[in-house]
């Protein structure tokens, strides 16, 4: 039986139910309630004029995120609440300090983006807000990082900038998060939400057990996580998805575990939460990473388990996964079955799965003693951009032999894969450059890139190589070159 879609929007409960299952956000907001301050720029996720700011409950406490309403379907607003850039006008009239912040410091020209920025600092505002009573000014990473997600053609960045530092020196205005907590407890459900329209039924379960069955039951149906990549498939491609399965309401997708040496990230954790809890063990080796996937609205909605089980050739995570011998747990109506995430991708797009299996969580081998670990992004821009090439290495050094290396790249070929060739070549060899330099040339036999509009192959394999000698330079016997030797983003 069809439910209505709940949530909170504009200080009161708000109740949809005729529109279709993959109508986003976006267009609901501009189309059926004429909230035109919202603007549509790509309708991809990249260039951030559509953010809006959604705020959910996690453990009971209020989250508020950045996120793209031009890739959310509607149905995944159900039990959450919604901000857009009409909210920030105070009930007398005045402008925000946010607002206010852009006016003084000129950070708006032509105006298409700036809706977007507003609600992106908003985000950094209420942030700022939660973390200390007497409001804190946010650094210049912290603006940065938040507004990696928003393009802008005009201003330059600076004047926006300077709008991030301006607004917590103005008069702060409060937010009721009390309030809307109570609102949020009230919207939430205890079993699976069903929406049905135009024969397309939107499915979110509650419980693994849901889950399992309802994918036992619709094995063609479309599962959804983030809708990073999935939304596209309806804003870009006009794909019919059909029936579609929701598994972030899942408790058991939303947990982080650590046992057996291992640390499991289950499917539903978002990209922000996921990496920094993988940085908590490996900060030197993927701080940067982080910082460089994606943009902040995208890694608040992507989920890693989503990324993996896309299995995008050029997806930044899957290599230093497999790299590190990461395993991926599978769930079906049979139960659990875990493999190397490196045996999960069999081609382009093509993955050992089950018609009625899903990916459950990530296992990820912890530190051990004398491993030496790297992953490194080349793509044209620092934030929010594809890879070009993406690499990642993974040897333990027994003195100066080199034992279980494991090398992995993303953009050289139909899947991220290893290079077992030029692993041979270093395995129980000692760790110096002329073995180094085998390593590099097996490389060729390894990978055959293809040239697109990211690079060429020339260029991914040249640099597939200059990548592997980075490595080693920062991990040789004799004189390691620190990071900031290397890298020009090491003190970003």
């Amino acid at each position: 039986m069809s439910e209505p879609i709940r949530f909170y929007f504009q200080g009161q409960i708000q109740q949809v139910d005729d529109i279709a299952p993959t109508q986003t956000i976006l267009q609901h907001l501009r189309e059926d309630r004429h909230c035109s301050g919202t603007k549509e720029g790509c309708a991809e996720g990249d260039c951030g004029a559509c953010t809006v700011v959604i705020g959910e409950l996690k453990d009971g406490k209020l989250e508020m995120k950045s996120v793209n309403s031009c890739i959310q379907f509607m149905p995944t607003l159900d039990g959450k609440a919604l901000f857009t850039v009409e909210d920030l006008k105070q009930p007398n009239g005045d402008m925000h300090p946010v607002q206010q912040a852009l006016v003084e410091c000129h950070g708006s020209q032509c105006g298409f983006c700036t809706p977007g920025f507003a609600m992106s600092l908003w985000s950094l505002y209420l942030k700022k807000d939660g973390e200390q009573t007497q409001k804190s000014a946010p650094c210049r990473k912290e603006i940065d990082e938040t507004l990696s997600g928003n393009l802008c053609r005009c201003t330059g960045y600076r004047p926006i900038i300077d709008a991030a530092k301006r607004m917590g020196e103005l008069a702060a205005v409060s937010f009721d998060q009390a309030a809307l907590t109570a609102s949020l407890q009230s919207l939430q459900r205890s079993e699976m939400f069903r929406y049905q329209q135009a024969g397309q039924t939107f499915y979110a379960p509650r419980t693994i057990a849901q889950l399992v069955a309802i994918r036992a039951a619709k094995p063609k149906a479309c599962i959804l996580s983030g809708s990073t990549d999935v939304g596209l498939w309806v804003t870009k491609q006009m794909r019919d998805l059909g029936d579609i399965i929701y598994i972030r309401e899942v408790a058991e997708l939303k947990t982080i575990t650590q046992a057996h040496g291992m640390l499991e990230i289950a499917a539903g954790v978002n990209l922000n939460d996921a990496y920094q809890a993988v940085c908590r063990h490996y900060p030197e080796q993927l701080t940067e990473m982080w910082q460089r996937f994606a943009s902040q609205p995208i890694r608040n909605t992507g989920t890693l388990g989503g990324s993996v089980a896309n299995g995008s050739p050029i997806g930044d995570s899957a290599p230093w996964l497999i790299a590190l011998g990461a395993e991926i747990v599978l769930r079906g109506i049979h139960g659990q079955r875990v493999l190397l995430l490196e045996n999960f991708y069999l081609d382009y797009m093509k993955k050992d799965m089950q018609p009625d299996e899903f990916v459950e969580a990530l296992r990820i081998p912890m530190p051990r003693e004398h491993l030496q670990f790297r992953t490194y992004k080349l793509a044209k821009r620092y934030d929010q951009d594809i890879s070009a090439v993406c690499a990642a290495f993974a040897i333990t050094l027994d003195g100066d032999i080199v034992r279980d290396a494991h090398i992995a790249y993303g953009g050289m070929a139909a899947t991220s894969k290893r290079a077992p060739q030029a692993e041979a070549a270093l395995n129980g060899q000692p760790w110096n450059e002329a073995n180094l330099q085998k390593a590099m040339t097996l490389l060729a036999q390894d990978y055959t890139p293809l040239s697109d509009m990211r690079a060429s192959a020339q260029y991914r394999m040249q640099t597939a190589q200059n990548l592997m000698r980075r490595f080693w330079l920062e991990t040789r016997i004799d004189a390691p070159l620190a990071l900031k030797s290397l890298s020009a983003f090491a003190n970003a």
